[in-house]
């Protein structure tokens, strides 16, 4: 959970070594290698609680979410698709459990995001399911590029520099953020 605390934005890269996207129908995500596209960015929704849960958004205001729909008939892959849920409920949440440098994304019943491979239909298709082979393990596991982080809670811009009018006899204003060695340096030059 620690990589997404910060992050505001992420990416998602398959073991194919392609993107989670959005697709532009609004609904439905698949893989693609083109990561530099707004449709492979993905807003970060921590979620309190007592297990560390996160919403990924896509840029089209839609959360990922694990639907109970089959991939296909007759196989075990259940559908992921984009929906704006009437109620947050736990098929839009996700829990990351960290795999090394990568992350697995897992639904509340224990399946996995899954990055599927091989021939059409299952090319670049999204599905989450519990992987039951061994030469499918690795596609339940995602490297995470983050794009844009959160401002940390302890960094304060710094005060505004405001210029105020003064009648010329008394000492110009210093600004607020100015330090006392500055202010010192000051006295010298005049």
């Amino acid at each position: 959970m620690d990589l997404f605390h910060r992050a505001r934005v992420v990416r998602l890269r398959s073991h194919h070594d392609k993107y989670l996207t959005a697709d532009e129908d609004e609904e439905h995500v698949c893989q693609d290698r083109n990561g530099a596209s707004r449709n492979a960015r993905w807003t970060v929704e921590i979620v309190d609680g007592p297990a560390p849960v996160l919403r990924l958004k896509s840029c089209y205001g839609r959360y990922l979410t694990a639907s109970n729909d089959p991939f296909l008939l007759g196989v075990t892959g259940r559908k992921v698709l984009q929906t704006v849920p009437s109620r947050l409920d736990s098929s839009v949440e996700w829990e990351p459990i960290h795999d090394g440098v990568q992350v697995k994304l897992k639904t509340r019943y224990g399946h996995f995001l899954r990055g599927n491979g091989g021939l059409p239909p299952w090319r670049n298709s999204i599905t989450h399911d519990i992987p039951h082979r061994t030469a499918t393990q690795d596609w339940i596991l995602w490297d995470v590029d983050v794009v844009d982080i959160l401002p940390s809670p302890s960094s304060s811009p710094a005060a505004p520099y405001l210029p105020v009018e003064h009648d010329g006899a008394s000492e110009p204003p210093k600004p607020a953020n100015m330090s006392p060695k500055l202010s010192k340096m000051e006295n010298v030059i005049r």
